[in-house]
């Protein structure tokens, strides 16, 4: 059973997504919040796998309470919940440890297939939008990332400890290849190439793949 936290200031919007929720066999919905410091307070409380987190919120907003609950190590995911006008606000939901974001507007299939993924560890951005999202606010990474000018650099160390070819499986995952595409291009066998994934968020400190993608931008082995 995957339990979820439903954290946005709209009552209608919170009850569209209980109903959606509870339609379904292997979900639960564990309680709401109208702000981000509720959902902050009882996802601490309740310990849902995922919080499906809105953006703007009165009081504390969905990206610091995102942060916060992401870095209380604890398993509950983050899965942001924003519009096509906030692309900005979902970049930094994910760069505070959320992982993933979809348009509220998404399908209902989209959505609970999306929570269920984050519940199990994989990222739900779907590539193609990861790299739209991350070219387009690549402004926002710190000096000394892709974002930066021509002049040298020192190596990251997020790559220090990778072998040549984790190097190469985070480049691809950058760019957005899946599992199964980088298994057919590099002539792996996929279950070498998830062995592969695991050693590089290991080392790379990415909590999934969305994160892996962040680092390989911040790490400038992706350009925009």
């Amino acid at each position: 059973m995957t339990t979820v936290l439903i954290a946005d200031d709209q009552p209608l919007q919170r009850f569209g997504f209980r109903m959606l929720l509870e339609s379904q066999d292997d979900m639960t919905v564990l309680d709401e919040a109208a702000n981000g410091t509720e959902a902050v307070r009882k996802a601490a409380e309740l310990r849902p796998d995922v919080v499906l987190m809105d953006v703007r919120m009165p009081g504390l907003d969905g990206i610091e309470a995102t942060r916060r609950i992401t870095a209380s190590g604890d398993r509950t995911r983050v899965l942001i919940l924003t519009t096509f006008d906030l692309d900005e606000y979902a970049y930094a939901g994910l760069r505070a440890g959320a992982s993933g974001f979809l348009v509220k507007d998404a399908q209902p299939e989209d959505l609970l297939s999306g929570i269920r993924a984050v519940a199990f560890g994989d990222a739900v951005v779907a590539p193609a939008l990861t790299r739209r999202l991350l070219d387009a606010y690549v402004h926002h990474l710190p000096v000394g990332g892709s974002a930066s000018s021509s002049m040298p650099s020192p190596p990251d160390p997020r790559l220090a400890a990778l072998t040549d070819r984790e190097r190469e499986i985070l480049t691809v995952i950058g760019k957005g290849w899946t599992n199964t595409e980088i298994a057919a291009r590099l002539h792996l066998a996929e279950s070498t190439v998830k062995t592969h994934v695991g050693r590089v968020l290991a080392k790379t400190g990415s909590r999934d793949r969305v994160q892996a993608v962040i680092c390989a931008y911040e790490t400038g082995l992706v350009q925009p």
